[in-house]
């Protein structure tokens, strides 16, 4: 993997990136919580585990090809190709609480590029995936696709470590080692996005959509109740 990115780029890619950015990427934990509460999650290598076959089954085979795909689209202001692809990636969310996740962080960073006065076509559309528009993001400060795959892996990754560090729980020290030992997984995940095809966009993970109906359920009766 080369990256290519201009210093203006990777600022601007590490901005998009970063934990501060506020898209509450922190507060959605994947089926994380579920798993944790129900006790099939309970240490630092079930946490490496779950994490990096969600890295190598879903955002390799979702998140980063669509990525890819939109990043090509609007380099070339392809608009209708880029709703198709906003929704091809919002069908490919297999519960309404993973599809919430990825809309509710779309819709706060479409405030972010809005304030930046970064155009998008979304004027109309309601669910925006968080995905396509941080590929237009990417495209817009000329960011190269290897660079901005490392950086929206990266961010997920982080993530997800933050929510089993205070889920777990975990020690900081744990959650620095597991960021160290999954790292590796970042450049196997975009390698292999690279191999999917369109036709071939899609993820099978059951057990994270059961855990993540399960969870969306549980909160249902809680709120009704």
């Amino acid at each position: 993997m080369v990256i290519t990115t201009t210093d203006h780029g990777l600022l601007r890619l590490l901005q998009l990136s970063s934990v501060s950015l506020p898209v509450g990427g922190y507060a959605f934990s994947q089926g994380m919580e579920y798993a944790i509460d129900k006790g099939w999650v309970t240490k630092q290598a079930q946490v490496a585990d779950w994490t990096q076959l969600q890295l190598l089954q879903s955002l390799a085979r979702v998140d980063l090809p669509v990525l890819r795909l939109a990043m090509v689209a609007w380099a070339q202001r392809d608009e209708a190709r880029i709703v198709e692809l906003n929704d091809l990636i919002l069908a490919c969310r297999e519960t309404k609480e993973l599809r919430l996740n990825d809309t509710a962080m779309g819709e706060a960073l479409a405030r972010l590029l809005r304030s930046l006065q970064i155009e998008t076509p979304f004027v109309r559309l309601e669910d925006i995936s968080f995905v396509v528009l941080f590929a237009i993001a990417a495209t817009h400060w000329q960011v190269e696709f290897d660079s901005a795959a490392l950086g929206f892996s990266w961010s997920w990754l982080e993530n997800q470590i933050a929510a089993a560090t205070k889920l777990v729980p975990l020690g900081q020290t744990q959650a620095q080692l597991l960021l160290g030992e999954l790292q590796p997984t970042l450049s196997e995940a975009i390698a292999l996005s690279k191999t999917i095809d369109e036709d071939d966009i899609g993820a099978g993970l059951p057990a994270v959509a059961i855990a993540s109906c399960l969870h969306e359920t549980q909160y249902s009766r809680l709120f009704r109740s």
